[in-house]
Formats: C-alpha cells, sequence, structure tokens
C-alpha cells in the first residue's frame, strides 16, 4: 500500500507519520508531502531518509491512501484531486466535515457510516473527538437532551508558531505571535475566529460535529472554548443533561467499558485525569463524574485527551485501520 501524510512537516503530521510506525500499518511507500517550501525536506521514517515532496508529484504517484492535515485550504484545493486519482482521503481539516455526502467519523462511534462508496472520509475536531467518545454510550443509553461544554485547550491545537510564543514568553524573548495576546501565565476566550452568532468557529464545531455525529439534530449543545498556557492535551468539562435518570457507578460502569476511555475518577486521592498525563497516549480519560444537584438528571464530567494524538492523527489512522478491516481501501 502506497500512504501519503499531506502535510508531513507539521504538528499532527509528524505524529502521523510516528503512530503508523508504531502501530505497523501495512505500507510498502511512504509520500511525505508538504507545500512547495519544504520539498526536498528529508523526514525519517523506519530508519530510512525519504524526501519530501509536492501534493502535484504526490496526486502522480496515485497512492492508495492519502492522511491530509494541512489545513483547510489545502484539502479543499487537493483532497478531490487525490480521490480521482483513485486514493481514499482521510482529512484531519474542518473542510469537508459538514458536508452531509462525506461521513464523519470516529471509529468506536460511528465506523458503520462508512460505505464503499465513500473516498472521502472528514475526521472531527480535536474537542469534538474526545467528548463524543465519552458522550455517545451514555446517549444510547439514556437520551442526551442536552450538552454544555466548556474547554480548556492546548497551544498544539494551533501549531507550531503557538508552541513557540509560550516557550518565547516564558523565556522573556520577543518573537513571532500566533495569538494577538499573551498566552503564558493567562488564557484567551477565544479558538478560532468569531461568527456572526458572538460564538468562534471552534464552539460551532463542537455544537455541529456533535450533532452530525451522533445523528440527532435535535440535540442541545452549547460550548465556549479557551485557550490555556499548556503545552499538549484539551481537557473540557462538560455538563449533561439526560432524559431518564442515571446512577453514578452505572455512568462509571458504562465508560469503563467503553473502548478507548479510561475512567479516572478518585477524589479521595486526588486521582482525576489532567493534560500532563494524556500526552503521548490515545485514550480519553474521565473523571470527576458526580450529579448536577442544581438540574435533573444531569452530571458533570472532566474529559482530557492528546488532541495531538486521539484529537487529531490516532483518530485519522483509525479511521484508515478500520477502513482496511472491512475491506474499504
Amino acid at each position: 500500500m502506497r500512504v501519503a501524510v499531506v502535510g508531513a512537516t507539521g504538528l499532527v503530521g509528524g505524529v502521523m507519520l510516528k503512530l503508523l510506525e508504531e502501530r505497523n500499518f501495512p505500507l510498502q511507500m511512504l509520500i511525505p508531502v508538504a507545500s512547495e517550501r519544504s520539498a526536498g525536506k528529508a523526514i525519517k521514517y523506519g530508519g530510512q531518509s525519504v524526501l519530501v515532496i509536492t501534493p502535484a508529484e504526490a496526486v502522480a504517484l496515485k497512492p492508495d491512501l492519502a492522511l491530509f492535515s494541512a489545513g483547510g485550504e489545502i484539502s479543499l484545493k487537493w483532497a478531490k484531486r487525490f480521490t480521482e486519482a483513485g486514493s481514499v482521503v482521510i482529512d484531519n481539516s474542518s473542510a469537508w466535515r459538514m458536508d452531509p455526502e462525506i461521513p464523519l467519523v470516529v471509529p468506536e462511534v460511528n465506523g458503520d457510516s462508512i460505505l464503499a462508496s465513500h473516498k472521502l472520509i472528514a475526521n472531527p475536531n480535536c474537542s469534538t473527538i474526545q467528548m463524543i467518545l465519552a458522550l455517545a454510550p451514555l446517549h444510547r443509553e439514556y437520551g442526551i437532551r442536552r450538552v454544555v461544554v466548556s474547554t480548556y485547550q492546548s497551544v498544539t491545537g494551533t501549531g507550531v508558531k503557538a508552541v513557540r510564543q509560550l516557550e518565547d514568553e516564558r523565556q522573556g524573548i520577543s518573537g513571532e505571535k500566533a495569538y494577538d495576546h499573551v498566552i503564558d501565565k493567562n488564557c484567551i476566550p477565544q479558538c478560532d475566529v468569531f461568527t456572526p452568532n458572538g460564538y468562534t468557529k471552534e464552539e460551532m464545531k463542537l455544537v455541529n460535529e456533535t450533532r452530525k455525529i451522533l445523528n440527532d439534530d435535535s440535540l442541545a449543545v452549547t460550548a465556549t472554548a479557551v485557550r490555556v498556557p499548556v503545552a499538549g492535551g484539551h481537557s473540557e468539562s462538560v455538563n449533561v443533561e439526560f432524559s431518564r435518570d442515571y446512577t453514578i457507578e452505572a455512568i462509571r460502569t458504562i465508560l469503563s467499558q467503553t473502548p478507548g476511555i479510561i475512567v479516572l475518577d478518585d477524589p479521595a486521592s486526588n486521582q482525576y485525569p489532567m493534560p500532563a498525563m494524556s500526552e503521548g497516549k490515545d485514550e480519553v480519560f474521565v473523571g470527576r463524574i458526580r450529579r448536577d444537584e442544581s438540574a435533573q438528571n444531569t452530571v458533570n464530567m472532566w474529559i482530557v485527551a492528546d488532541n495531538l494524538r486521539k484529537g487529531a492523527a490516532t483518530n485519522t489512522i483509525q479511521i484508515a485501520e478500520y477502513m482496511l478491516e472491512k475491506g474499504l481501501i
């Protein structure tokens, strides 16, 4: 199998390459792809040096699979050129997520939405993935009516420039800025740009993507997304109202039995998820599970995951693995 990684020199692209190797993905030829500016650079894979090429050169090679993580503009320009060349494309940008003809997939939740006719599959937003993994089994059991989520998102979600800004500020260095404000020792209540309704694009992704993945347009979701001075891992405070009552013990059991989730919820010994413990891991961690005493049939949870792995690269490769298993590639 010939596998192209489009955006191979970026943060998520680098993690994709690492995971392809870690998970022994069955490829015979790796095709690292980036902009013309990065073309000709060498990257390491499988103990060998592989040269980065441009999207045009990669399309000409007709890869069997193309994993995209180079931003929405690149995906809009090149994704369908790859599918027209015979590739299956799994796209990590927001470009195709809300297209009704394109499945938006978290394999543990709705892998069966991918059909043989689908040659372009969308990977959800990082914040959506970790939340939906916990919400989906609870929705099946209790019927979710409303979700209120506040996110605490790592600078790695913005990219290399944001990581450098945080590092520069901590060292007292004046450098290139990814944000309009200082991020070190600060919280910025803006992830992505604002939309006309006063919410940011990131917040609306949580609303719209959750409804699409759970196939429930009636689901009430509201979000506040905040950037925090953390170098790896997104955290979320999630308040969930159900149609039916529940017990905390039952919720812990359901989540503990959900593939990809680790329940870490022992307040007596100060055990709960934190971004530092999620870094470099593929699981989603859930804790601080407690009844909302101000509302009927409502629970609070704290959900943490590595946004570069399960929130992006891992989920992308899991989609590819699912498609291979089902004979869709």
